[in-house]
């Protein structure tokens, strides 16, 4: 009797170990898979923020890099308007100074000249302003004379600011004001500009 007991205690005790023993396994078991679950998220989590950080950093590059070709192109915008305007003034300051020198008499003359070769140019108007008329009178009258351009009526205009304006035959007007020669020089002269300060770049 007391080794059936002795059987059954230890048949008893193996029962128990197997049982706990699977039991722990189980437990391990599922242990393991929920760290690997854990891992697994915290991975996946984790290459989320290095993919967006990523993204975010590429969007901030070329954000940056956008501006700061905009930034350069506004810049030549703005130099070449500059260059346009300093332009404009250094050929609007020869221009007048051209005109208020000797020389003016003799380049209404000649370009009076150029205009009265022309088959059609019957009636010829010099328009000046009332002060250079009053200056240039004389001399125009006199060197018009002595190219037998007898065509030739000198008028007072006090509508444009420096230069003069040829009507031929009543009809449309030749600007070579002041102003008009120095707008047509400074648009011949621009695109060379631009073309230099491209080469430039």
């Amino acid at each position: 009797m007391e080794i059936q007991l002795q059987e059954l205690i230890r048949q008893i005790k193996k029962d128990g170990v197997e049982v706990a023993e699977a039991q722990a396994e189980t437990i391990v078991s599922a242990a393991q898979a929920e760290a690997e679950k854990i891992i697994s998220d915290a991975q996946a989590k984790a290459d989320k923020i290095l993919h967006d950080a990523k993204c975010e950093n590429e969007r901030m590059v070329k954000s940056g890099e956008d501006a700061l070709r905009q930034a350069g192109r506004n810049l030549l915008i703005s130099f070449r308007e500059s260059v346009a305007r300093e332009l404009q003034a250094i050929v609007g300051d020869h221009v007048k100074e051209v005109y208020s020198s000797e020389a003016f008499a003799k380049l209404v003359v000649s370009t009076v000249e150029c205009w009265a070769g022309k088959p059609d140019a019957e009636d010829l108007s010099v328009i000046l302003g009332s002060s250079d008329l009053a200056k240039l009178e004389e001399v125009l009258l006199a060197e018009l004379k002595a190219k037998m351009l007898g065509n030739v009526t000198l008028k007072a205009n006090d509508n444009f600011d420096g230069g003069f304006r040829i009507t031929v035959n009543a009809g449309a007007y030749y600007d070579y004001s002041a102003e008009a020669v120095t707008d047509m020089l400074a648009s011949y002269l621009s695109p060379r500009i631009t073309t230099l300060l491209k080469e430039a770049e």
